[in-house]
């Protein structure tokens, strides 16, 4: 399987750099600048992990669709932030040629219908990631913490060669990864508890443990919690309680350094993705008659926010 990975920033380049460790035939689509910057250092994971140095092929936008020519790829993995979507379309859709499969594993739902239109429902597969990483100032990726998964599947159900050959090559990587035959159920596990848990750090501006260190702050999180699973509930999605427990148990742990990575973009000042998760979710309340008072609290403070940058 032949895999094109759209950037080598912390998502993509960890588990695209994973991939190639393992042996797989990866192809990283970057940048003219950050192309030469791998062509010169190589690609640098530091992980819990394990740490790797890889020599890894890349090709710009403006390589690719020669390269197309002279061999497609099976497989596009699209792992841009929700906001830089538009432009990740344009730049991988010469590599989507007849046969080629995309999987996208940003955060949130709404991109679904931006690339069923681009590039047909078939041809997308259902995708997620857990992952805390980040570009250190030498380029190289920063894993923080130890979960690094990935899961995916077809979004009616079942499996297929296709999902059955990531499978494989994820494994022949070891990565975790789960073929997922309900990838729908398992996007909504996560969105309800990245929407609760962006929505709480960023609106508290403190990670999980600082949080629930004072007086409220627990019952806070429990009931943004409760928020985000009465919208998968009336979404047709209803997170099993043992998957409630999990989420649950991570939102409200003490000591926790835990924080979204949208929390960590608004530290650092840059562009969060607080309309696909935040407002989506709330929006998504809202069509159902739900009430979500605090999520329409972070999501207006949120909005605040990025007016205020100028964005």
């Amino acid at each position: 399987m032949r895999v094109l990975v759209l950037g080598a920033g912390g998502t993509g380049g960890y588990f695209g750099g994973r991939l190639a460790q393992g042996g797989g035939d990866v192809t990283f689509l970057v940048r003219p600048a950050r192309a030469a910057l791998l062509r010169e250092r190589g690609l640098r994971i530091r992980s819990p992990l394990g740490d790797a140095d890889l020599q890894v092929a890349t090709l710009t936008v403006e390589e690719l669709p020669a390269a197309v020519a002279r061999q497609p790829f099976d497989l596009v993995l699209l792992s841009c932030k929700a906001y830089d979507l538009d432009s990740a379309i344009e730049a991988v859709a010469p590599a989507m040629a007849a046969g080629t499969t995309l999987m996208p594993i940003l955060n949130g739902l709404q991109h679904y219908p931006v690339l069923d239109a681009r590039f047909g429902r078939d041809n997308v597969l259902g995708g997620l990631c857990f992952i805390s990483a980040t570009l250190g100032e030498d380029g190289s990726i920063l894993h923080l913490g130890r979960p690094a998964s990935i899961t995916f599947g077809e979004r009616d159900g079942g499996s297929s060669a296709r999902v059955e050959a990531f499978a494989a090559l994820c494994a022949q990587a070891g990565i975790d990864h789960r073929a997922s035959a309900d990838i729908g159920q398992e996007q909504w596990i996560k969105f309800s508890f990245l929407a609760a848990l962006a929505a709480g750090t960023c609106l508290v501006r403190a990670s999980v443990g600082d949080i629930v260190a004072g007086e409220g702050g627990a019952e806070l999180m429990a009931a943004l919690h409760d928020e985000c699973l009465a919208v998968a509930a009336a979404e047709g999605q209803p997170v099993p309680e043992k998957a409630r427990g999990i989420a649950r148990a991570s939102l409200v742990q003490e000591g926790s350094d835990v924080k979204a990575s949208m929390l960590r973009d608004l530290e650092g000042g840059r562009q969060v993705e607080a309309a696909h998760i935040v407002g989506d979710m709330w929006r998504r309340a809202r069509t159902h008659g739900l009430q979500a008072p605090l999520l329409q609290a972070a999501w207006v403070n949120l909005q605040a926010y990025q007016r205020l940058r100028g964005g």
